[in-house]
């Protein structure tokens, strides 16, 4: 199942990012994985975060721009080849992947845990699934 990454547009200027992880912190929202993409004018922050709907509801009322994606979470082995595995079966799939990035979970030392961004999420989900894949439900990353 497809879980759901919250994207955060901020202006590009000093202190913006820490305005938003201040408001996510005092509202007790946790950051499970974070991205930060730029450009010269304003920045994209993509998150994957404990509570999805609060964080959206804490961050509109302070005046941020926030929408949903849906991505795709696999836990990879941490070991040399886990994450080619995974990325040989897009491949095999015909699945372009539009972007993607990392995050470790606390105590599970065995895995790292990955995110991906691409154009046709439930049928790469599908094709994935198929060949032995499970995504992660919101519910297990929010566990780690």
């Amino acid at each position: 199942m497809s879980i759901k990454q919250i994207s955060v547009f901020l202006e590009n200027k000093p202190g913006k990012l820490s305005d938003m992880t201040a408001l996510l912190a005092a509202n007790n929202i946790d950051i499970r994985a974070l991205s930060l993409a730029e450009t010269k004018d304003f920045g994209i922050a993509r998150m994957i975060v404990d509570d999805i709907y609060e964080a959206a509801a804490v961050l509109r009322d302070g005046d941020f721009i926030a929408n949903f994606s849906p991505v795709l979470a696999f836990a990879v082995p941490d070991e040399p080849g886990g994450l080619n595995k995974l990325l040989n079966a897009f491949n095999a799939a015909k699945v372009n992947i539009e972007y993607m990035y990392a995050f470790l979970g606390g105590a599970d030392t065995k895995h790292a845990y990955m995110i991906f961004r691409v154009s046709h999420t439930q049928d790469a989900e599908a094709a994935l699934v198929a060949k032995g894949f499970d995504p992660l439900t919101q519910e297990e990353i929010a566990a780690i």
